[in-house]
């Protein structure tokens, strides 16, 4: 009997020990909520069609929000024709017709889980620069 009692004791704990983890979870941000955090201490400039793709050292997908790119220290936010297609986890796949990544431009979105999966595409839109308040 003590054996029983025991193990129906060790399965409680460990029951709850699995769902600790769940209830201690920080709250998910929204898409805005992190770029907000993003662009902290940085202004906006005026939008413009195009960057150089050249100078591009990171992109940052907000899900369902937008595309966040990095040139030298500006930050460029574009929010695309149809942000409801952006996932944080998909891989861009993008295809230049020349040196700059343009609003005219669109974006394949590849499963990051399945490469060979394609989740679609969206229009890229005006970029919008945010440079460090001085």
């Amino acid at each position: 009997m003590k054996s029983t009692s025991a193990a129906c004791t060790i399965a409680i704990a460990a029951a709850s020990l699995a769902f600790a983890p769940a209830a201690m979870a920080k709250p998910q941000l929204t898409g805005e909520e992190q770029l907000a955090k993003m662009l902290e201490g940085r202004t906006a400039g005026e939008p413009v069609n195009c960057i150089p793709h050249s100078g591009t050292t990171d992109t940052t997908v907000i899900k369902k929000t937008a595309i966040v790119y990095r040139v030298g220290s500006t930050l460029y936010v574009n929010r695309p024709r149809n942000p409801e297609r952006l996932d944080d986890d998909d891989i861009l796949v993008t295809r230049l017709w020349g040196s700059q990544l343009c609003s005219v431009d669109t974006v394949q979105l590849r499963d990051r889980m399945a490469p060979g999966m394609w989740n679609g595409f969206v229009a890229l839109d005006k970029f919008v620069p945010y440079k460090k308040a001085k």
